[in-house]
């Protein structure tokens, strides 16, 4: 079969690997039917994970079709469509008992494997380990391109975002970053009620996408940045500041649109240590959170993109088959310039 293998920083290639095969009982393999690129794969080709290392296969999101099944699986049959999310579990360790999969110590201490402590779904199979408490079977009524930004992105935005920030009914949000991350917090802050959502981005492209997406107010990154938000909450500040960059200023930016009280939830990936204003965040009282999705979220996700309550598609800009992978790689990594904010990867 044909991958996407990572061989080193800014070394990628999309070439002939061996198959996929159960090796486990409780292993299927998935024929990849749709995937999709994140910001952490870029994380990884710009060397941030060093734990990923030479020949792995990327990527950790599909929607498939299963083509064989382990002895010891038994909720899933050859034939059948699922979401391979980006946070595989065992379903009886600690951590997944207390609904935190993301540090699953039977897969190796950490959910997120695939492209990272094992080959990933940029390819045309993808072995899936514990499949029974990790796969997500896909209703007929959502299409490929809604379910595949159900294995990250979406839940990311929602957990790490929305629900780690504690937003409430009546909250003012703001989202620092509308990429595909940004994006899924902003489109999610409205099952919890909040009043006024503010997207804050350098690129006009992604602002106008998120007043589309249900922000209601879009502020262009700037000397003025923080003083426009402020002035948008009454001198306030905002209740909930979501961090979906991952770089030290944007973190700092958010830090500083957060009222006294408030919450910080710190969403993106960062590569090199950050330096925060202990001193104003501790005499303000303000909660800052971050980590791994867990993805536990996808159920109700699930239903609320089968219901069209969250229009999950509008998050896919550009479509590409495999063929096409590097393209796909060389559109995202450029995103803001090529106004794209996921992109959808198939067979073709």
């Amino acid at each position: 079969m044909k991958a996407m293998v990572y061989h080193g920083p800014d070394d990628k290639a999309w070439e002939d690997v061996p198959d996929a095969t159960v090796q486990d009982p409780t292993d299927v393999v998935v024929r990849v039917d749709t995937t999709t690129i994140c910001g952490t794969d870029l994380h990884i080709l710009q060397g941030d994970v060093p734990a990923v290392t030479d020949g792995r296969i990327l990527g950790h999101e599909a929607v498939g079709t299963i083509t064989a099944v382990g002895d010891a699986v038994s909720g899933f049959a050859v034939g059948d469509r699922v979401l391979v999310p980006a946070i595989t579990k065992c379903g009886r360790c600690e951590y997944c008992q207390r609904g935190m999969p993301s540090h699953c110590q039977t897969v190796g201490g950490i959910g997120w494997i695939f492209g990272h402590l094992i080959d990933g779904t940029q390819a045309e199979y993808v072995r899936v380990p514990y499949a029974d408490t990790s796969l997500y079977a896909v209703p007929d009524t959502v299409t490929d391109a809604q379910a595949i930004f159900l294995a990250d992105s979406l839940p990311t935005g929602y957990e790490v975002g929305v629900l780690a920030g504690r937003v409430r009914p009546g909250d003012t949000v703001a989202v620092v970053g509308a990429g595909a991350v940004g994006l899924s917090a902003v489109l999610t802050t409205g099952l919890w009620g909040a009043s006024r959502v503010i997207a804050i981005d350098s690129n006009k492209f992604r602002l106008e996408k998120a007043l589309e997406f249900g922000a209601t107010d879009a502020v262009e990154v700037g000397p003025g940045t923080v003083a426009d938000v402020t002035a948008l909450t009454d001198g306030l500040g905002v209740d909930v500041a979501i961090e979906a960059v991952g770089y030290p200023e944007t973190l700092l930016t958010a830090a500083s649109l957060v009222r006294p009280g408030g919450t910080i939830a710190n969403v993106g990936v960062h590569g090199t240590p950050v330096e925060l204003p202990m001193q104003d965040m501790w005499i303000s009282n303000v909660t800052m959170t971050m980590g791994l999705v867990d993805t536990v979220s996808i159920p109700t996700l699930l239903k609320m993109v089968a219901s069209g309550r969250i229009p999950a598609e509008k998050m896919g800009t550009h479509s590409f088959t495999f063929s096409q992978i590097d393209e796909a790689y060389d559109v995202f990594k450029n995103a803001a310039a090529n106004q794209a904010l996921k992109v959808v990867i198939t067979p073709g």
